[in-house]
């Protein structure tokens, strides 16, 4: 079954005020989405590995190439995450299908030499839904500073029978942001800073 993408969105945001205050340095956020036709749409399908690993490739090649190059090079993003929105046709589990693998992550991560996992979210709905992007520092899922969330939709998709897969990324952190990281709440609560999955 060959990959059908019916159109390539990019997405781009530019933050120059926030918060009543001129940003130091422009936030911008940025998403390349490709409106994939739905192999499994109205219809149970067991083994969903079979395509995943046909279209995972694909699509985490094209995204993170054009991510990169909107974004002006890799070395320029610094925070990262992914989202796919699948058609009323189609179930969760075939949006989360197409961006839950490292056949299609591992493109991105690679490419901005990424340490964190790719934040995410994995919805259905119709066309013009709202399509959010949560992501996070490349680097230090503590930081907080880079926890943003990019939101955007496209006017005709997904259709009914099509899926919206999406890589979002930022050039930098929240502008003003003053609410400090994780660690320093892990040292106010008595906890271990090296381990912090134990609390």
């Amino acid at each position: 079954m060959s990959l059908e993408i019916r159109k390539i969105v990019c997405f781009e945001e530019e933050t120059l005020v926030e918060g009543f205050k001129k940003a130091e340095k422009p936030l911008r956020m940025l998403a390349v989405a490709a409106v994939v036709k739905n192999p499994w749409a109205g219809r149970y399908v067991e083994d969903l590995k079979p395509v995943v690993r046909d279209y995972g490739p694909q699509l985490g090649k094209l995204l993170t190439d054009r991510i990169c190059d909107l974004a002006g090079g890799a070395e320029n993003i610094e925070a990262f995450g992914k989202a796919a929105v699948v058609g009323l046709n189609g179930e969760i589990e075939h949006a989360s299908a197409l961006i839950h693998t490292l056949h299609f992550g591992n493109f991105y991560r690679e490419a901005v030499e990424a340490k964190s996992f790719l934040s995410f979210t994995n919805t259905r709905g119709p066309a013009n839904a709202a399509i959010s992007v949560p992501m996070m520092d490349k680097n230090d899922g503590g930081r907080r500073s880079h926890y943003l969330t990019l939101q955007f939709n496209i006017n005709d998709a997904p259709a009914d029978d099509e899926i919206v897969v999406v890589l979002g990324g930022a050039t930098g952190g929240r502008p003003h942001h003053r609410i400090g990281d994780r660690y320093q709440e892990l040292k106010e609560l008595g906890h271990d800073v090296e381990n912090p999955a134990a609390v």
